[in-house]
């Protein structure tokens, strides 16, 4: 039992450890309320934009109900860039987790486990005609405009 014991105190630790690691200081990290915000650093200068993670905070915007940010790089000093948070946690940043290349599926998996609510209605996004017109612009992104 013991030992049991030993092992769970090491492992706590390493956790923390861990969780130190991704924790950052972001600002507006949560709003007056408290609540945590969902926030995406791009890089500057514009014309270095990470429009890909734009368009996954537009699509978590239409499934979830949580205050989202976008800061360029110049706001967030010592943030990496591109880099995407749900308050000072870590999902995504460059050099790091996915090389600051977020998708829908990886920060919608972070809101689930917080318990973030989702919208009574999903937006507009989702809707056929609409999404493939949606989907069309992320591959012209991802693609360079070719």
């Amino acid at each position: 039992m013991r030992s049991i014991g030993f092992t769970l105190l090491g492992a706590l630790f390493s956790l923390s450890a861990i969780a130190a690691d991704v924790s950052m200081a972001v600002p507006g990290a949560q709003t007056a309320a408290g609540q945590k915000v969902l926030t995406f650093i791009a890089k500057d200068p514009p014309g270095q934009r990470c429009n890909g993670n734009l368009q996954v905070a537009a699509e978590v915007a239409n499934t979830y109900r949580v205050p989202i940010q976008l800061l360029p790089s110049s706001l967030a000093q010592g943030l990496p860039a591109p880099a995407v948070f749900y308050g000072n946690q870590l999902i995504v940043a460059d050099g790091k987790e996915h090389n600051g290349a977020a998708s829908y599926q990886i920060v919608a998996d972070v809101l689930d486990l917080e318990g973030v609510a989702k919208q009574d209605k999903s937006g507009l996004l989702f809707q056929d005609t609409v999404r493939r017109d949606f989907d069309a612009l992320k591959a012209t992104i991802k693609s360079g405009g070719k």
